[in-house]
């Protein structure tokens, strides 16, 4: 179990793990269930920045907070965004033109334009005046990464021998106790939590919906695209609130 826990770790951030971790087959798909309890950790590490920035300024504060949130998640989810974009504008509706496209490691028009725009709107969300967007710290990547528990439990992986084709074969009940687990740490937020909740569910179904009718499932870059959708959905929801 503190391999799988470690797997996960080390697997969605740049945070250093033994290297033995990932000599369990198994544990790889373990790590699963344990996806909301990274994101609930990288959200205390960005939480606890936040609070060591409460005294500079909104857009200082929320520019670094972005920078640090790409360096301790290595930018995964944002690659998977940017190949998404190209993949999903440059396929013209054909799946395996979408899927190639994906697998291109180069980034065109499309990428380049989704990744600005996602990383803007997390600065403007962070950056909105208001109360201290803690709770959005917490809220936003621990969603995120139950949304990728929720994706690989609930939706066929299309592609042989991916990143995620390990994750097909995660632990049904462990991943169910950790998505009810998340879904109760959001209601304790109160107003916030719940509008969190509804909205990251809702990113959830129209991505996996929009997935399942162009590819017939999801691939590591799609699973990144919805991490990164559901982070920002957050984030802007909670600064409008």
């Amino acid at each position: 179990m503190m391999r799988a826990l470690l797997i996960a770790i080390g697997f969605l951030t740049r945070l250093p793990v033994p290297a033995y971790a990932y000599d369990d087959v198994r544990a790889k798909a373990v790590s699963l269930a344990w996806y909301p309890l990274v994101g609930a950790l990288i959200g205390l590490l960005l939480g606890a920045l936040a609070w060591l920035l409460r005294d500079a300024s909104a857009m200082l504060s929320a520019g670094l907070l972005v920078a640090a949130w790409v360096a301790v998640t290595g930018a995964l989810h944002l690659d998977g965004l940017a190949d998404s974009a190209d993949a999903w504008i440059g396929g013209m509706g054909d799946r395996e033109k979408t899927l190639a496209i994906m697998k291109d490691p180069r980034s065109g028009p499309a990428g380049v334009v989704a990744l600005v725009m996602i990383l803007l709107l997390k600065f403007a969300a962070l950056a909105s005046p208001g109360p201290a967007p803690w709770a959005a710290l917490l809220l936003a990547p621990l969603l995120s990464r139950a949304s990728l528990s929720a994706l690989f439990l609930t939706t066929p992986y299309v592609r042989g021998g991916g990143l995620g084709a390990a994750l097909t074969d995660a632990p049904r009940q462990a991943c169910v106790i950790a998505l009810l687990a998340t879904a109760a740490i959001c209601l304790l937020f109160g107003g916030r939590g719940l509008l969190a909740l509804v909205l990251a569910a809702a990113v959830f179904g129209l991505w996996r919906h929009a997935c399942l009718n162009r590819l017939g499932g999801c691939t590591g870059d799609t699973a990144g695209a919805l991490a990164e959708m559901v982070e920002v959905a957050v984030l802007v929801g909670l600064a409008l609130r």
